[in-house]
């Protein structure tokens, strides 16, 4: 069985803490060289994680003829820069979200890729493989708690550090791009569809510049999603799926634990049934769908239009904020 080579670019956080070490389990991939601008930092991260080549420059990776997809960790102004490299260079790309900073960065790189047509790209919304997520849009989709009308959700941290990338508006940091993608995303993944109009609200930490509490409605027409996202909250995330014949509550819906089993609860009338899901690693799963697009050249799960439709919403979020009024995206 054929296995796609991986290389990582950057010791980011995300992926030495969760992403690689999850890709390493993967039925279809391996890992087989991460670079870094850190020469010791990248030899050290490989030494640890087991990562036979170092690379001292995101070019030389690239430029690696064993290598046939990368994974891109890098802070968010760099993913639309790299994505097109990595492309260029015949890679194909697993890029962390947000993929682009606007809804114009996102359509031009939708452009890009299309001149790459045998190469596959893809936003890194690893929640859609959860099984938790894929039985709740089998159930709203099948019709088990009736007519979906409404998305809520929830999250927040607590992070004041003011070397964090989340919290420098310069490389694209703040609550909405960092954690409101995932509740924009939930909505529009589950209706099948794209908001007709938005409302947000948005309070920016006044050092930082980053948008620190942000909530949003998102009208479909035929229902809405409601969210609210901070990174200077107390830690929690929720998500609650309404129906006209009952609802779905997940309780951990983004960062699910690898080790753990997860559940959700499924209510109907009065009866409440509890889904208990068993341990696995949604990263791991993210990465074996992404190969078998490659090996099987099939489309991939999440298409580039996907992160134009997202970064629309967010964007028009933080403009109906300044405005204080509805936008529409009709």
């Amino acid at each position: 069985m054929r296995k796609i080579r991986w290389g990582v670019l950057s010791t980011a956080k995300i992926g030495v803490a969760k992403v690689i070490p999850a890709m390493q389990r993967a039925q279809f991939g391996t890992v087989d060289a991460i670079a870094s601008r850190d020469a010791a930092k990248g030899r050290t991260v490989a030494s640890q994680l087991g990562i036979a080549r170092v690379h001292e420059s995101y070019e030389a990776l690239l430029a690696d003829a064993e290598i046939d997809a990368v994974y891109i960790p890098l802070p968010n102004h760099l993913h639309v820069p790299w994505t097109r490299r990595a492309l260029e260079a015949g890679k194909h790309v697993l890029c962390e979200k947000p993929i682009a900073l606007t809804a114009a960065e996102a359509i031009e790189l939708v452009a890009a890729a299309a001149r790459f047509p045998r190469q596959k790209v893809m936003e890194a919304f690893m929640y859609r493989f959860h099984p938790q997520w894929q039985k709740t849009r089998e159930l709203v989709l099948g019709g088990a708690i009736g007519e979906l009308r409404t998305v809520h959700a929830h999250f927040s941290y607590w992070n004041v550090d003011p070397q964090n990338i989340r919290n420098r508006a310069d490389v694209g940091g703040g609550a909405m791009m960092d954690i409101g993608c995932y509740c924009v995303s939930f909505g529009r993944w589950l209706f099948e569809a794209e908001p007709q109009r938005v409302l947000g609200l948005v309070d920016r930490d006044p050092g930082f510049g980053t948008d620190r509490l942000a909530s949003g409605v998102l009208d479909f027409g035929r229902g809405t999603t409601t969210f609210t996202c901070s990174t200077q909250l107390s830690p929690y995330q929720r998500a609650t799926i309404h129906g006209t014949q009952g609802r779905i509550e997940i309780e951990i819906p983004v960062n699910a634990p690898p080790d753990q089993p997860t559940r959700l609860w499924l209510q109907r009338g009065t009866a409440i049934e509890e889904v208990t899901f068993a341990a696995c690693d949604q990263y791991t799963l993210q990465a074996d769908a992404f190969a078998r697009a490659i090996l099987d050249d099939t489309p991939v799960p999440t298409p580039l239009t996907d992160a134009v439709g997202n970064m629309r919403v967010i964007e028009a979020v933080f403009a109906s904020a300044r405005e204080a009024t509805w936008v529409e995206l009709r």
